[in-house]
C-alpha cells in the first residue's frame, strides 16, 4: 500500500476527537472553579439561567457535588427578563441546593442610581450600577461569569482573572499576565475580580457540550413559534416592552434564541432546530456571532461592549 494514502477518519474517531476537545475545556473550566474557590473569600457564580451560566454550573456541580458549590449564585434582574428563563434560574438554583442572590435594577431606579430617559429603555447597559451594589453590600471579592472570547471583540482582550479596580472599572493596559495557568489574584481594598472559566471555549464547544451532557435549559433556546416583526435586519420579538412600530406587521415564525438577556434588546433567529445535536449542525453554518445576530444595542456605537465594561459591566 502507498505510504501516502490518506485513510478518512471515521464518525467515531470524530466523535472520539471532539471529546477529548470537550474533555479539555471541562477541565479547565473545573480547574479555575476550583481556584476561586481556594483564592478569594466571598466569591460569587453569576447564573442568569442563559446557557453558557448553565453549562458553567454545570461544570460547578462537577467540581465540586451536588449541593457543596461552595459560592451563592448570583442574578442582576433587569425586570425585563423572559419569564422561561427566570423560572427556570430558580428552579435550577433549587435543585441544586444552591443559595441565590437576587438584585433587581428596580431597587436601583428607586434608590435613584439609575435613571432611565424612557420607561422602554433598555435596561442591559444599567445593570453595571446594580451589580457594583451588589459587590459593595456583599463585599464580593471575585465574580464568576459565563462570557467567552468569541462572543466581541472587546471580551477577547480579557484575561481568565479579569482585575477591577476600586471603582469596579475594567482598565485593559492593567490587567495581569497569566503564564503557564499562573493567576496573580492579590487585591487591594476595595478591589474585586471578574472571573470567565468559560473563555476559552467557542458557541459551538458550548451547545456540543450541552449535547454530550445533556445539559438543561430554557424552552426559548429551541424552536418554537413566536410573533415577531422585521427590523434592522433582525427578528425582534412582540411583547408588551417591544410592541410593532408603526408600518410593522407581526407575523408568527418558527424561531430560537442563541442568546438571552434584556426583552428590549434580544432577538431570536430563524431556525427549526429543536434539539442540541441539530443546533450544533446549524451553529456549523454560522458566520455571525450570537451578539451579531442577535443583540439591538450591540449594532450601536456608543452603547459598545468596551465602554461598557470600563463602567463596570461585565
Amino acid at each position: 500500500m502507498n505510504a501516502r494514502t490518506e485513510f478518512p477518519l471515521d464518525a467515531e474517531l470524530h466523535r472520539s476527537l471532539a471529546d477529548q476537545h470537550l474533555d479539555a475545556l471541562e477541565e479547565e473550566t473545573i480547574f479555575i472553579l476550583r481556584e476561586v474557590a481556594a483564592a478569594f473569600e466571598r466569591p460569587a457564580l453569576l447564573f442568569s439561567g442563559g446557557k453558557d451560566s448553565a453549562v458553567m454550573l454545570h461544570c460547578a456541580e462537577k467540581a465540586f457535588g451536588r449541593g457543596r458549590i461552595p459560592y451563592p449564585l448570583l442574578m442582576i434582574d433587569t425586570g425585563h427578563n423572559y419569564p422561561e428563563v427566570t423560572d427556570f434560574r430558580d428552579r435550577r438554583a433549587k435543585e441544586l441546593g444552591a443559595e441565590l442572590i437576587v438584585r433587581r435594577l428596580e431597587d436601583s431606579i428607586a434608590r435613584g442610581t439609575v435613571r432611565l430617559a424612557h420607561p422602554r429603555e433598555s435596561r442591559n447597559a444599567h445593570q453595571s450600577v446594580t451589580l457594583l451594589e451588589a459587590i459593595d453590600e456583599f463585599r464580593f471579592d471575585a465574580l464568576i461569569g459565563g462570557a467567552r472570547r468569541d462572543e466581541e471583540k472587546a471580551r477577547a482582550k480579557e484575561r481568565i482573572f479579569s482585575h477591577r479596580d476600586g471603582f469596579g472599572q475594567w482598565q485593559p493596559k492593567a490587567q495581569r499576565p497569566e503564564l503557564w495557568t499562573l493567576f496573580n489574584t492579590r487585591l487591594a481594598p476595595g478591589e474585586h475580580f471578574r472571573v470567565f472559566p468559560i473563555s476559552n471555549w467557542t458557541e459551538l464547544d458550548i451547545w456540543q457540550y450541552i449535547a454530550r451532557e445533556r445539559i438543561e435549559l430554557p424552552t426559548i433556546y429551541y424552536a418554537h413559534r413566536r410573533a415577531v416583526v422585521e427590523r434592522r435586519g433582525l427578528l425582534v420579538p412582540v411583547t408588551p416592552l417591544t410592541p410593532p412600530r408603526d408600518g410593522e406587521t407581526a407575523a408568527l415564525r418558527e424561531v430560537r434564541f442563541r442568546t438571552v438577556g434584556d426583552i428590549t434588546c434580544t432577538c431570536p433567529v430563524a431556525s427549526s432546530a429543536s434539539t442540541a445535536a441539530e443546533i450544533v449542525i446549524e451553529t456549523l453554518a454560522v458566520d455571525v456571532s450570537e451578539r451579531g445576530a442577535t443583540r439591538m444595542d450591540d449594532k450601536t456605537s456608543d452603547a459598545s461592549m468596551e465602554k461598557r465594561k470600563k463602567d463596570g459591566y461585565f
